[in-house]
């Protein structure tokens, strides 16, 4: 059981720790607003991660088929939001460390970031296909090794974010607000591109 929650706890760093929308988001939110808003924003798709690897571990074929099938609305949807919040970031201006900022709310950090990682339904077939390859498979009753995997990959995913929250939060007092502007315009243009590729993936 040990063996299997480190095996998810690799997986779930390695399913978080490519660069994407949630990451830049993740960074621009703790040099804006602070750790805690940075973090909460990684536990939203950490937990987004974890929802996914139970869909596929414990083979609910009915939500991943539904979600798969539906896929292009998703990700319009998704997309859209990527382009609001770019927008935004790009307009946003910094508040200076140790200032207040005006906060996005740790409740509505956590559920952006957890909307928008749900609005990529294909990391279901990710995992499916990394639990097959383990051995671990709903259809043959081991559902406490699938439990052990499911709760690996938030671990790890939890501790990904934790990391770079923190790292960003060391950055943070270091810049004044020229390059905090900027680093909002920069992240800015990143996820509304973002955003601009995922609704153009679905034409």
């Amino acid at each position: 059981m040990t063996n299997l929650l480190l095996r998810g706890l690799i997986i779930g760093i390695s399913i978080a720790a490519p660069v994407g929308p949630i990451g830049v988001l993740c960074i621009r939110r703790t040099l804006s607003e602070g750790r805690a808003t940075g973090f909460v924003s990684g536990l939203g798709a950490a937990t987004a991660d974890a929802l996914y690897a139970c869909v596929a571990g414990f083979g609910l074929t009915f939500i991943s088929g539904f979600l798969v099938g539906q896929q292009t609305w998703i990700r319009v949807i998704g997309g859209l939001f990527l382009c609001y919040l770019g927008l935004r970031g790009l307009l946003a201006s910094p508040a200076a460390p140790g200032e207040a900022a005006e906060p996005l709310g740790l409740a509505g950090a956590y559920g952006s970031a957890f909307g928008l990682t749900l609005t990529n339904p294909m990391t279901i077939l990710s995992f499916a296909g990394v639990f097959a390859g383990l051995g671990v498979a709903s259809a043959s009753g081991d559902y406490l090794a699938a439990a052990a995997l499911v709760l690996g990959v938030f671990g790890g995913s939890v501790l990904w974010w934790f990391s770079l929250s923190g790292i960003a939060a060391l950055l943070r007092g270091r810049l004044d607000q020229r390059w905090l502007r900027w680093i909002n315009r920069i992240s800015g243009v990143i996820v509304t591109g973002f955003g601009i590729a995922a609704l153009v993936s679905v034409l």
